[in-house]
């Protein structure tokens, strides 16, 4: 055995999990196969701005731990997240907030926006929700569904909100503050410099491989390492025996314009089905940019097939099924480890891949923790 551990994928997940096998002794190769290393979270420079080149990453957190734990790497600046949502000519407030509810209705106090959502939702008479759509308007009223969730929740999906199942949308919530964060974690931000940086120094003095397929290497190289942590997605490593996992893709169609400012938010929802993208990133906001230029990317949702990259899991009754067999399959692999959002079939935020990296990391070393520390 050449390594102690074969680490398929250079995302956060197995970035972590390489700079904590590194730290105690380990011998580590990671493979990717892209071209670039840090997964989704790559970001680029261009023109002087940071792109987020695989949609938006803005890190929230409310574990201390995590946050300590990420700030070794970076130092974070105090961006917000507080996006604008457009339909047809007018612009609101997110998330769904009294600056929302005042545009809409002309009200100004959190009653008259209780009033008025308790009022819609009553005429509604929805008991028993048997889709998203009944769902939304259930929780929120007809206003704020039709104008600011309906096209937007079906681009997103490529289904009509009819057709969709009610779980999707647990709850919807409500703020009847003027407070237009719209995350309510305690800690916030983007790192100074972009993303890319933060895998680079997980990633220093560990050889790594880009433009490589695990498949093939694995299968060429199958006494290379005495442990695999993957990465990948479970089914295209069990070669879909047991059916194919869907997902949702998102196409980025990236833009630079000869202008300072496009539109004076980093993140702009579309509602309106009839425009064909969901949102309009404009990147330099997240860094508070000064640069002549900026960039702008389009978010289009698709579908899903074989052979592309996979975005959001489809949790839906029958995927679930596929993957708990699937996840009874790897858990008879021998000296494999499955982990992150598609090792696991699970729609993971930053701060939570953190978390269950760390939390494999602890189970994989426990005997080293007194030297190198436990994370809980």
């Amino acid at each position: 055995m050449k390594y102690d551990y074969l680490i398929v994928g250079s995302g956060l997940f197995g970035s972590i999990f390489a700079y904590e096998a590194k730290r105690r002794g380990k011998k580590v190769l990671v493979i990717d196969k892209r071209n670039h290393i840090a997964g989704n979270i790559y970001t680029k420079n261009i023109e002087g701005i940071n792109v987020h080149m695989y949609g938006a990453h803005i890190f929230h957190t409310s574990n201390k731990e995590i946050w300590d734990y990420i700030n070794k790497f970076a130092e974070f600046n105090n961006y917000v997240n507080s996006p604008i949502a457009i339909y047809k000519d007018e612009l609101y407030n997110l998330p769904f907030n009294m600056n929302t509810f005042s545009k809409l209705w002309n009200i100004k106090t959190p009653d008259e926006a209780k009033r008025k959502i308790k009022e819609q939702i009553s005429k509604l008479n929805i008991k028993d929700p048997q889709n998203l759509e009944e769902q939304a308007l259930s929780l929120v009223g007809k206003d704020v569904y039709i104008k600011l969730i309906k096209g937007y929740t079906e681009k997103q999906w490529g289904r009509d909100c009819r057709k969709l199942p009610a779980f999707i949308i647990k709850r919807l919530p409500l703020r009847f503050t003027y407070d237009n964060n719209y995350f309510n974690d305690r800690y916030q931000g983007i790192p100074i410099g972009g993303y890319t940086q933060i895998i680079e120094k997980m990633l220093a003095g560990i050889e790594v491989k880009i433009n490589c397929e695990s498949k093939e290497f694995i299968k060429n190289n199958f006494d290379i390492a005495s442990k695999i942590i993957y990465t990948g997605s479970i089914d295209e490593y069990f070669n879909y025996k047991l059916g194919v996992l869907e997902y949702r893709m998102i196409k980025f169609e990236h833009e630079k314009i000869d202008i300072n400012n496009y539109q004076g938010n980093a993140v702009v929802n579309y509602t309106e089905k009839e425009i064909p993208y969901t949102r309009i990133i404009e990147h330099k906001h997240f860094e508070y940019g000064t640069q002549p230029v900026t960039i702008i990317s389009k978010e289009y949702s698709s579908e899903w097939g074989v052979g592309k990259e996979r975005y959001y899991p489809i949790n839906i009754d029958r995927n679930n099924i596929f993957y708990s067999e699937y996840k009874k399959l790897s858990d008879k692999e021998e000296n494999i480890i499955f982990g992150g959002r598609l090792g696991e079939y699970k729609y993971y935020d930053m701060d939570e891949v953190i978390d269950e990296a760390l939390k494999c990391v602890n189970k994989e070393f426990k005997n080293e923790c007194k030297d190198f520390g436990c994370y809980t």
